[in-house]
């Protein structure tokens, strides 16, 4: 099936779920949204014809130039991106998901987006979305254990993000 065919077909079943596609890439991806995620990934995993059964990582991406003249050059507003890798093992056919999410929760800065957890679907997610949280600030929702995984568990902020600004000190030490 190709790329294309294979977009409508998941359009067919989930409607605007499917919120876009590139199969020009690299590493070809297919959009979903935020609420449509769980439902995508469960039909990815359970579809014997597709049978993603591994879930290689989850990773997350903050899009925002800090710089002021970039960023009125930018065509995309600032968002983050969450990139889920997906494999398996018996048909040995790969496919990346994207969900793109707001910087911050209903617009308040300090409030990190939302997303539901596929730590049901593939016990992987786990620690791939604790890293995610810890590093990126993006809250999975439902998920077992969410709490820091690299990070100390008092760190405020969440350092990949481009708008974060490392501390001076941490608990009396200087770090610069």
């Amino acid at each position: 099936m190709s790329g294309q065919a294979f977009v409508d077909q998941l359009k067919q079943k989930f409607g605007d779920h499917i919120t876009g596609s590139n199969f020009e890439n690299v590493d070809p991806w297919i959009e979903v949204s935020p609420d449509g995620l769980l439902d995508v990934c469960q039909h990815l995993r359970d579809e014997p014809s597709l049978a993603f059964d591994y879930l290689n990582s989850v990773t997350a991406v903050d899009y925002l130039h800090t710089d002021e003249k970039k960023a009125a050059k930018a065509d995309w507003e600032p968002h983050t991106e969450v990139v889920y890798h997906l494999f398996s093992m018996q048909h040995k056919h790969s496919l990346v998901l994207k969900v793109m999410l707001p910087r911050w929760k209903d617009d308040t800065p300090g409030e990190i987006p939302e997303l539901p957890s596929v730590a049901g679907l593939w016990s992987t997610a786990d620690w791939h979305e604790r890293e995610a949280y810890d590093l990126c600030g993006v809250h999975f929702t439902d998920h077992p254990n969410l709490r820091r995984i690299l990070c100390p568990e008092d760190w405020v902020g969440h350092p990949l993000r481009k708008d974060y600004e490392m501390p001076l000190e941490y608990h009396g030490i200087r770090g610069r």
